[in-house]
């Protein structure tokens, strides 16, 4: 990781509701002495309030695991839907250690009723859960699963979609090579926003928005060490798939990829999306101006309009690709 990273540029002219949230609001590292805290404080930003989603049904299974653990699922359908419904597997993330199967709350309800499908989010139980190669096992076991034996829970394994944001989004993209790499499952799509993308840590937006723009160019380091300790092994695919060769990428889902103007990850985000685009994979990118990094994870950020159009544009696409004849 490089600290001689180019100059910043002119600062980027954020909408109302995002100037107040940066000024309120930082991202804590992972190694925060309170990371109990660290997490309640995070969670507080997409709770909203305590009731339940009325048109939502929620339902928990313990699914097996590789490595004999049984895996946690939260799935969530519209409620009183009785025939199998496709499925969007939602690998939630925030600087990987931040976030649980309750993260994201409204978000998982546009996903749910936008898609008419039912989204499964899988849990992580221990720390080693989260990082290398943990977290992205974990998903590719329960996208497996689902593809085998998700019928006898009504969940249609051939129509499937990953989503993430964030970390979230590495482990949707290290899911997607994983699943080409062994042969399946079959992933209809994958939307990734603002996602993970490289270790390297040296674009020109990780110099421009270092600091003051949420998530912190230190805050990234320490996710990393967190995540993938060893040096040595984040230059691989499913670490880093932004390094994944040309031939790798070949026969990955269509890709929908979202960022943000005011964003560390920004560069590496839309690097990605060309490196798809060298491989033929079908992709949609869209920078996102005048906010920052997970914007449409955010209660106080909800009401934004480049929340607005970004979820319904994930939810869209997501249609589109799960009922498709």
């Amino acid at each position: 990781m490089q600290d001689d990273v180019p100059a910043p540029g002119a600062a980027p002219v954020l909408e109302r509701l995002a100037r107040a949230f940066v000024e309120t609001y930082a991202l804590p590292a992972s190694s925060d002495p309170d990371a109990a805290g660290a997490r309640a404080r995070m969670a507080s930003l997409w709770a909203g309030d305590d009731g339940d989603e009325p048109d939502i049904e929620e339902e928990w299974l313990a699914l097996p695991g590789s490595d004999g653990h049984r895996v946690r699922v939260r799935i969530l359908r519209p409620a009183g839907s009785d025939e199998p419904l496709p499925v969007v597997l939602y690998l939630h993330g925030l600087g990987w250690m931040l976030t649980d199967a309750y993260a994201h709350r409204h978000l998982l309800t546009d996903l749910v009723l936008g898609t008419d499908a039912a989204v499964v989010i899988p849990e992580y139980d221990a720390p080693e859960d989260v990082r290398y190669p943990g977290a992205v096992e974990r998903a590719y076991t329960v996208a497996r699963w689902i593809a085998l034996h998700g019928s006898g829970c009504r969940l249609d394994g051939s129509r499937m979609a990953v989503v993430g944001a964030s970390a979230g989004a590495q482990h949707a993209a290290s899911l997607a090579l994983l699943a080409r790499q062994r042969g399946g499952p079959a992933l209809r799509h994958q939307v990734l926003l603002c996602p993970v993308t490289d270790a390297a840590m040296d674009t020109p937006s990780y110099a421009q928005f270092a600091d003051g723009y949420f998530l912190s160019r230190a805050a990234m380091r320490d996710y990393w060490e967190q995540y993938a300790p060893d040096p040595r092994i984040r230059t691989h695919d499913t670490v880093s798939p932004l390094r994944a060769p040309t031939r790798s990428l070949r026969g990955l889902p269509p890709t929908l990829v979202l960022t943000a103007e005011a964003d560390v990850l920004r560069d590496e985000g839309e690097a990605y999306a060309s490196h798809l685009r060298e491989a033929d994979v079908p992709v949609v990118s869209l920078r996102y101006h005048g906010t920052i990094h997970g914007f449409v994870l955010f209660d106080p950020l909800r009401d934004t309009d480049a929340s607005r159009a970004a979820r319904i544009q994930m939810t869209d696409t997501l249609h589109t690709a799960l009922h498709a004849a």
